[in-house]
């Protein structure tokens, strides 16, 4: 895996993946930036969040569940001191369908946290606190 990081001025970057996608990361306006994309610990959790999306949404569509909408919200701590690491990170899965069963969300959500998210294992092993929970609401 691959990825560029251009310098655009400021503390705006253009980072490119290596499958050819593009966002921009910029800082705050008190930090030289123009607050015109994420900041790079943002991009870290939103690559969490969209790392564990993905493994639920496919679990869940192996496991022939009706789901209509997957919404997953994460809020993160920080240390007080340099460097700014993430110390807790909470994700809350709100899963709307279908006649759901709660024992194919509940697997699905423990099957990315222990076996399938490397971003969540890696944040873990790095001493990260790591939680999660889920909703269910009915889509009928």
């Amino acid at each position: 895996m691959k990825a560029s990081i251009k310098w655009t001025g400021g503390a705006s970057f253009e980072a490119t993946s290596g499958s050819g996608h593009s966002v921009v990361i910029d800082g705050p306006p008190d930090h030289g930036g123009q607050n015109l994309g994420p900041r790079p610990m943002e991009m870290l959790l939103l690559g969490l969040g969209g790392c564990t999306s993905f493994d639920v949404m496919s679990i869940l569509k192996k496991s022939r569940q009706d789901v209509t909408d997957c919404v997953t919200e994460l809020t993160a701590e920080r240390a007080d001191a340099v460097p700014s690491v993430f110390t807790r990170i909470h994700i809350h899965f709100i899963v709307t369908g279908r006649n759901l069963k709660e024992a194919q969300v509940k697997r699905a959500v423990a099957l990315s946290a222990e076996k399938y998210c490397s971003a969540s294992i890696m944040l873990e092993k790095g001493g990260v606190e790591i939680t999660h929970d889920y909703e269910i609401r009915d889509a009928s």
